[in-house]
C-alpha cells in the first residue's frame, strides 16, 4: 500500500508536472527560433535590397515638460 502511494505521489506530483513544463518550453523555444530566423531572413534581404515591405519610419518624438527635472548648480 505504502509503494503504490509512493509511485502515486511519484507520477502526480513529479513526473506529469515535468512532462507538462518541457512541452512548454519546447514550444516557446522553437517558436523563438521561428522568429529569430524569420527576422534575419528579413535582414538579409533588406540588405540584398529586396525588400518586400518599406520601411516604416517614426516621426521623432519630443521629450514632455515633464520629464525634464530642474537643477540648481552648486558652486
Amino acid at each position: 500500500m505504502f509503494f503504490a502511494w509512493l509511485l502515486y505521489k511519484l507520477v502526480f506530483d513529479f513526473i506529469i508536472p515535468v512532462y507538462r513544463s518541457t512541452k512548454v518550453v519546447r514550444k516557446q523555444m522553437s517558436d523563438m527560433q521561428q522568429h529569430m530566423r524569420q527576422q534575419y531572413e528579413e535582414q538579409q534581404a533588406a540588405q540584398n535590397g529586396y525588400t518586400q515591405q518599406p520601411p516604416v519610419s517614426r516621426p521623432a518624438q519630443k521629450p514632455g515638460k515633464d520629464d525634464y527635472i530642474d537643477f540648481e548648480e552648486i558652486k
